[in-house]
């Protein structure tokens, strides 16, 4: 049953199967209500307030939630595909194992939310805060993450291949097992990350941050890093075959029995870089500047 009050523009639903496909909600006040199980598709919920609502089950697919407040509202299992959420509150929000592919999730508070083995394939997340998050196991394939702040954010076992993290804030985050082969990195920050094992091939990284980053076994072959400064980096048995390191900054770089066979490193510089045991065959040293330690 639904129960509107035009005076406190309040809406009173409590039902499993109720259907509202299409239907005009915007504004509307739904704090603490039960939606559970609802056909919400294509509804305009733009700016309503679903703070605390029971959303689990339901179906928004293709509803436009455009500045809406869903923080503490209960999304296990709902249906988000093609949804518009630009500007939606969902920080600390459950979004576990929920189908968000195509969303527009751009400038989003995603503070702290749990996104594990979620689906944001061809997702829109630019400029949306995900600082804390937990992408674990997510599938972020070629997801819009321009600007993103994921900063201390989980995304351990992530799918990011072919997405574009183009000026990114991924300090501290856990990046652990990663898939980024062909991902757009150019000018992410990507100070203290860990990276270890991480699928880096064919990704551009012009121009990154990498500082003090964990890379080790990481898979960089292929991957475009001039002009990146990889200060104080672990590279430790890291595969950078026919990478191009050109300009890039490798001072104190640990690249043990790293394999560099075809790598590009004009003008790089390489102040006390550990090259024990890397396989150099092939390498382009021309202008490298400052002193290798073998």
């Amino acid at each position: 049953m639904l129960i509107f009050n035009r005076f406190t523009n309040t809406v009173l639903l409590d039902t499993k199967e109720f259907e509202l496909k299409d239907y005009n909600l915007r504004g509307v006040n739904l704090e603490d209500a039960n939606l559970r199980g609802v056909n919400l598709t294509g509804v305009n919920l733009t700016g309503v307030n679903l703070t605390g609502a029971n959303l689990r089950g339901a179906n928004l697919e293709d509803a436009n939630l455009r500045g809406a407040n869903l923080r503490g509202a209960n999304l296990i299992g709902t249906n988000l595909r093609g949804v518009n959420l630009e500007d939606v509150n969902l920080s600390g929000v459950n979004l576990e194992y929920v189908n968000l592919k195509g969303a527009n999730l751009s400038g989003a508070n995603l503070i702290c939310a749990i996104l594990e083995d979620v689906n944001l394939e061809d997702a829109n997340l630019s400029g949306a805060n995900l600082s804390g998050a937990n992408l674990i196991c997510a599938n972020l394939a070629n997801a819009n993450l321009r600007g993103v702040n994921l900063e201390y954010a989980i995304l351990e076992d992530a799918n990011l291949s072919g997405a574009n993290l183009e000026c990114a804030n991924l300090r501290h985050a856990n990046l652990g097992g990663v898939n980024l082969k062909d991902a757009n990195l150019s000018g992410t920050i990507l100070r203290h990350v860990n990276l270890e094992g991480a699928n880096l091939s064919g990704a551009n990284l012009i121009c990154a941050i990498l500082e003090d980053v964990n890379l080790e076994d990481a898979n960089l072959s292929g991957a475009n890093l001039s002009g990146a400064n990889l200060e104080d980096a672990n590279l430790e048995n890291a595969n950078l075959e026919c990478a191009n390191l050109r300009h890039a900054n490798l001072g104190g770089v640990n690249l043990k029995d790293a394999n560099l066979s075809g790598t590009d490193l004009i003008g790089a510089i390489l102040e006390d870089v550990n090259l024990e045991g890397a396989n150099l065959r092939g390498v382009n040293l021309r202008d490298v500047n400052n002193m290798l330690r073998l």
